[in-house]
């Protein structure tokens, strides 16, 4: 991959900047009716069945990434996040508060350059795409050079879409053979960037002089008590370890399981398609899975736990579904309890709830910090300690991880692609990046009546009239 900006390259992102500044100047105009029927025409242009599993199918077979079984349902996000944008206002008026006498309007943050990662190289465009539109922005998007004909092809459908519905195609862009100094030539010269993938991205986002929206690193990490449904428990379990191979940061990574029922949860595991390392095993996987500096392997991430297996050196049964190994312990010594992003997920015993509390605390100085975690618990004693406790930015209770953080239509998280993870993460926000963060938002206050406390009501005992004379 090129180390410097060419001429050429330079001239490419020029271009698509004057094409996006042509095409933002036609979609500022339009009203509330006009971005929400080009919501829906983009959407269903990638979402439909037909579209999306012809898309899942050119990014697995270009990146060597995911299940193609399980890859299908994220056109359901599409779905979500369509249902979202729908429902929210970005045109005018957005929002009133009479009696602040405040009224929000909503405004296009203007040109945003999008960095897309190789694990869905589909989604979050389309996730992406329908959030701009709303907002009224124009985007350049930035595939990952692992899977730019997929994104190029999402984009270009995108793009007839929007011509069909006489709008500019070049609201949506997307740059031709990326590289890393085009990415980072396009995200200096834009109004916003949105930066979703690997950390080196995300750091480069917030080195581009511009404003960013990153996200942190995953390590997904799951609290199992005495009280839980041990069936629903290990269901949950299987379906976000094993969707999309395991290749999303919100995969279950580890769980930390009340010593009670600890062998009931890992029978009932196994189940479910588990497969129990023994301790040879474990170190056979421990030795592909990370390089001698500690870095993950790339071809062991997302791939069936039976090709990693191989890979190792020993097979499993073809009817299971991840491998779990016993945790060894907690540290940076001891990989299991970091990133996994594959089908696999390590487990802990704890004995006491204040253990539970310090092994993910440990888990989380590992890695993940400010991403996701959860608990399987009836025990709102257990929830609301861990939420107390907890530094990440959203804690799924008795949910599938990597099927609800992002939101699901049963539960009330927002529905994105893209998860910030706070000043844990290095992230200038806690919450799911959806709507608002692709808009400006102009504030217009009008008087209220006085709302002056006194000052001993302010200053409570500490007030001294003595000192205010």
């Amino acid at each position: 991959m090129a180390k410097e900006l060419t001429e050429e390259q330079m001239r490419i992102v020029d271009e698509a900047i004057e094409r996006a500044k042509k095409a933002f100047k036609v979609i500022e105009t339009y009203d509330q009716a006009r971005v929400d029927r080009l919501c829906q025409a983009v959407a269903w242009a990638v979402a439909n069945k037909k579209t999306f599993k012809r898309l899942v199918d050119m990014g697995i077979e270009e990146s060597g990434l995911g299940d193609p079984v399980t890859r299908m349902n994220k056109r359901f996000k599409i779905r979500g996040v369509l249902r979202d944008a729908l429902r929210q206002k970005s045109v005018g008026i957005i929002e009133e508060i009479p009696e602040k006498g405040i009224v929000k309007y909503g405004k296009p943050a203007g040109i945003i350059g999008f960095l897309i990662p190789s694990t869905n190289p589909d989604l979050t465009p389309a996730g992406g795409a329908i959030y701009g539109i709303k907002a009224r922005d124009v985007i350049i998007f930035s595939p990952h050079p692992r899977t730019k004909n997929t994104s190029m092809e999402t984009v270009r459908l995108m793009r007839e879409a929007l011509e069909r519905e006489g709008a500019p195609a070049d609201i949506l862009q997307c740059l031709p053979n990326p590289t890393i100094p085009m990415a980072n030539y396009l995200m200096s010269k834009v109004d916003l960037v949105m930066a979703t993938g690997a950390q080196g991205v995300v750091r480069a986002a917030y080195s581009s002089g511009k404003p960013a929206y990153g996200v942190g690193a995953g390590n997904a990490t799951m609290i199992i008590d005495e009280t839980a449904n041990i069936e629903e428990a290990a269901h949950n379990t299987m379906l976000s370890k094993t969707s999309d191979y395991g290749s999303g940061c919100s995969a279950d990574g580890n769980l930390i399981i009340e010593e009670s029922i600890f062998d009931a949860m890992v029978a009932q595991l196994i189940k479910e398609g588990g497969y129990l390392a023994n301790e040879e095993e474990k170190a056979k996987l421990r030795a592909v899975m990370w390089d001698a500096e500690g870095h993950r392997t790339p071809n062991t991430v997302a791939i069936p736990p039976q090709k990693l297996a191989n890979i190792a050196g020993f097979s499993i049964p073809e009817d299971r579904k991840f491998i779990m190994v016993m945790g060894d312990g907690i540290g940076k010594e001891h990989p299991f309890s970091g990133e996994k992003l594959t089908t696999l997920l390590a487990l802990y015993k704890y004995k006491g709830f204040d253990q539970a509390i310090e092994m993910m605390h440990a888990i989380f100085e590992v890695g993940g910090k400010g991403h996701s975690c959860g608990i399987y618990s009836f025990d709102e004693d257990h929830i609301n300690r861990l939420a107390l406790e907890a530094p990440v930015s959203r804690i799924m209770v008795r949910q599938p991880q990597s099927k609800a953080n992002a939101g699901s239509f049963t539960n009330g998280m927002p529905m994105t692609s893209s998860m910030g993870c706070g000043t844990w993460g290095g992230n200038i926000v806690s919450e799911n990046i959806y709507l608002k963060h692709y808009m400006n938002t102009t504030w217009v206050s009008k008087p209220v009546p006085e709302d002056r406390p006194s000052d001993e009501e302010l200053f409570g005992e500490f007030y001294d009239p003595e000192l205010e004379k």
